[in-house]
């Protein structure tokens, strides 16, 4: 007999945490992290050891998520939008007492941190990008008064990158075919040379920092090489000297290091493979990375370190249940429970998520997870294939709300790291170039055949579901094969490629080259683009569709679901449209994140046979 855990509320699952996002303070003695206040989240701080925090913004329309600490402990800087239209400005509020302070007042901007150091503890760099959408000037910020002072002019530079000093060593420049030109200079007052010249299909790069001595520069990159390395080249000729972290088969994602430490700049590289793995270069951290891996059962992540590298704060994730966050003292080799971002969560029952793989009809081995309901047998379930968004970025191991979500209502979870996901290296990504409503679709095809294979999947009750490429997806699903799936969700999704492509943000202008070479050029392939377009396919939809967007999305314009929508009217084909007035690209607001996750749970009940309640 089948026993059904209790149905998980979705107001637990996708409500805001009681705590998250914690940071120490630059000397380990304080803590901060993201709560609500009156029901919407913001900042708060106090004691590491202690249990009294008081909040420190006050923000009461979409809250704060996104902060940091000042190096000199006695201030937070956050960053904050308005309505979700991503023209970011930075915030300063003094933990002494005061109102925060808008630091960047203009409209239509977007500021980018590009340095501080404990060395200039008042004071940081900023880019703004106040003349030209498309570029960012360089300003210098004085954090106590505000005064914002131009240091040096953009020449049209999609990157740069400063040394320890300060000063701007190194610079990126995008060319038309998406290669790729890096520049060097000495100092401020000498010319820029091109050193390197990265073409299009070694362009995944990633500029780290220079070495103490400024002699050489640490590069995250594919250059030569299929998997992303941790490289070091000679900063004035580009030369390669070492080759720093490498994996064979996965990509090194990111790395910690102190570029101001002689002995060990370079601490680890986190290698982004079916589960969270790390390559230690310091010795004296093999040790922490051991202990740590050996009192968890799942991925280990550090979250947040103090200056001296002393305490860490560290996020212990298992795949079916919910994160920890925890204290490591390095010195007494000590693990202190912090919190649950949702303690509520600890009385229910997930569903238990494994990684997969099979063989695409092409022969490319495509991976993936799959998360199956608590109690039920493993055999003709109903199926929602949850497709991630991006597209250039990919699931992962860990606790996954929405997929948790499918698998308490009773669905079999599908996620699938189809061809141009990252972490596989380049030629996977690459091997999802102008391969959109392609075969990056068949590979979401191929992984339902394989699933209804394996007798996991009822083949009559498929649904589909996605946010940004993953609504995009959903849509070429319920067009391009309406006889695969019983019904499809959403959310913010491109429904013509030609006008999103001719809709990016004047900020993004600069990966046009990107979308380009990976999509199709909007210039030279406007019928190649359109075939690729579920707007020009609406005839042949035989499913219903739920379709959500933010009003104020920059990414993907309300246009792009209103177009779709008008056509699904005019044909009369079964659907339903939610607009969030007040939501960009994904939903900020608890309240819409109900409205939003109530209309697909019933919508899925509905088509799929799943389980519903309207009070949960």
């Amino acid at each position: 007999m089948t026993v059904h855990p209790p149905l998980i509320p979705r107001r637990v699952l996708f409500g805001d945490p009681e705590r998250t996002l914690p940071q120490l303070s630059p000397d380990g003695k304080r803590l901060a992290f993201v709560a609500p206040l009156d029901g919407v989240l913001n900042v708060w701080v106090g004691d590491l050891d202690g249990d009294e925090f008081e909040p420190v913004t006050r923000d009461r329309n979409r809250g704060v998520t996104s902060f940091f600490w000042q190096r000199n402990g006695e201030h937070l800087l956050y960053a904050q939008d308005r309505g979700g239209d991503e023209s970011w400005r930075l915030f300063a509020v003094d933990l002494a007492g005061g109102e925060p302070r808008d630091l960047t007042p203009y409209d239509r901007i977007q500021v980018k941190v590009m340095k501080f150091s404990d060395e200039r503890p008042n004071e940081m760099l900023l880019g703004l990008n106040l003349e030209n959408p498309m570029f960012h000037d360089l300003f210098h910020l004085e954090i106590d008064t505000g005064l914002l002072t131009l240091v040096e002019k953009n020449p049209r530079f999609h990157g740069t990158l400063l040394d320890n000093d300060w000063s701007v060593r190194g610079a990126i420049k995008m060319n038309p075919d998406t290669s790729v030109t890096w520049l060097s200079r000495p100092g401020p007052e000498d010319d820029w040379t091109p050193i390197l010249e990265i073409p299009p299909e070694d362009a995944a790069f990633r500029p780290m920092g220079y070495t103490p001595d400024g002699s050489g520069l640490y590069f995250l990159t594919t250059l030569a090489s299929d998997t992303m390395r941790l490289i070091e080249l000679d900063s004035r000729t580009g030369e390669l000297r070492r080759v720093v972290l490498e994996d064979p088969g996965y990509d090194i994602v990111d790395a910690s290091m102190n570029t101001k430490n002689d002995a060990c700049p370079v601490h680890y590289g986190v290698v982004l493979k079916e589960r969270f793995a790390y390559i230690v270069a310091n010795e004296t951290m093999v040790g922490d990375f051991d202990a740590l891996q050996a009192r968890c059962d799942g991925d280990v992540s550090i979250v947040s370190k103090d200056t001296d590298s002393r305490t860490w704060l560290v996020a212990m994730s298992p795949s079916d249940g919910p994160a920890e966050y925890h204290v490591w003292d390095r010195e007494a080799q000590d693990l202190r429970f912090l919190f649950r971002p949702k303690p509520a969560l600890g009385a229910y029952t997930f569903g238990h998520k494994e990684s997969f793989s099979f063989t695409a009809r092409d022969g490319l081995e495509i991976h993936g997870y799959l998360t199956f309901p608590a109690g039920v047998d493993r055999h003709n379930l109903p199926t929602v294939v949850n497709v991630h968004g991006g597209p250039w970025v990919r699931n992962t191991w860990a606790f996954d709300p929405e997929g948790q979500w499918f698998a308490n209502r009773g669905y079999l979870t599908v996620q699938v790291n189809y061809r141009g996901s990252a972490g596989y290296g380049r030629a996977f990504v690459d091997a999802g170039d102008r391969e959109w409503g392609g075969k990056m679709h068949e590979d979401i095809l191929d992984a339902v055949d394989w699933v209804v294979a394996q007798k996991y999947a009822d083949p009559e009750r498929i649904g589909i579901y996605g946010g940004s490429y993953g609504g995009y997806e959903a849509l070429v699903a319920a067009t391009f094969s309406p006889d695969v799936f019983r019904c499809a969700v959403d959310m913010c999704g491109p429904s013509d490629l030609v006008s999103f492509i001719e809709s990016i943000p004047p900020l993004w202008q600069s990966m046009r080259a990107i979308f380009d070479k990976r999509v199709g050029n909007v210039d030279t392939e406007r019928e190649f683009l359109r075939s690729r377009s579920p707007i020009t396919a609406v005839d042949q939809i035989k499913i219903p569709l739920l379709i959500a967007q933010g009003a104020n999305d920059p990414r993907v314009t309300r246009a792009q679901s209103d177009q779709i929508v008008a056509k699904l009217e005019e044909k009369g084909i079964a659907h339903e449209y939610l607009v969030f007035e007040d939501e960009g690209h994904g939903l900020a607001k608890p309240e819409n994140r109900y409205r939003f996750y109530d209309a697909v749970e019933r919508f899925l009940a509905e088509h799929l046979g799943g389980r519903y309640e309207t009070d949960q």
